[in-house]
């Protein structure tokens, strides 16, 4: 656990919770914050009511933050979801350490503003390297069974990276 500022998107979120290791972004960093619009993504526009109803009581070290710039959402493309741009902003505003975003469009974006950015794969490295998980290979293949597209270059690199760890 450390101090550092991390910022994450819904999509990141979702696949931890599917797969059952959502409790590697507390183990990484602590706490976590996202965007309002995140949240309302996570929970109010959710079909999943055990998620919702899970989500709202155990996960007091993620933390709910408004943006401050609502103006900022006119600068992205509007191919992103509200989500993404929200992460994106609140990642600028918070100066943010990481920011957590699987999409590529999304990633995009915050590398031009030079964010340091992850994504889900990502978080199962950083979770090896720390010995919060004993291999990655078998949640990378959870994850394409719960709906990740996972390319089959990431796929490897990932199972690389891992050997080297």
């Amino acid at each position: 656990m450390d101090n550092s500022v991390v910022v994450v998107n819904s999509t990141p979120i979702i696949l931890l919770y599917k797969i059952n290791h959502l409790d590697l972004l507390q183990k990484l960093y602590g706490r976590v914050l996202i965007a309002q619009a995140v949240y309302q993504e996570l929970i109010a526009d959710s079909d999943d009511q055990p998620f919702r109803q899970d989500f709202l009581l155990t996960r007091r070290w993620i933390e709910i933050v408004e943006i401050r710039n609502i103006d900022a959402k006119k600068l992205f493309a509007t191919s992103l979801h509200a989500g993404e741009v929200e992460t994106i902003i609140l990642a600028m505003e918070k100066s943010a350490d990481l920011c957590v975003l699987d999409d590529l469009l999304a990633r995009k974006h915050a590398r031009r503003f030079e964010l340091n950015i992850t994504g889900t794969v990502g978080i199962l490295i950083a979770a090896k390297k720390r010995g919060f998980i004993n291999s990655v290979k078998p949640l990378l293949d959870s994850l394409v069974a719960v709906g990740m597209h996972i390319s089959e270059d990431l796929y490897n690199t990932a199972l690389m990276l891992e050997e080297n760890i």
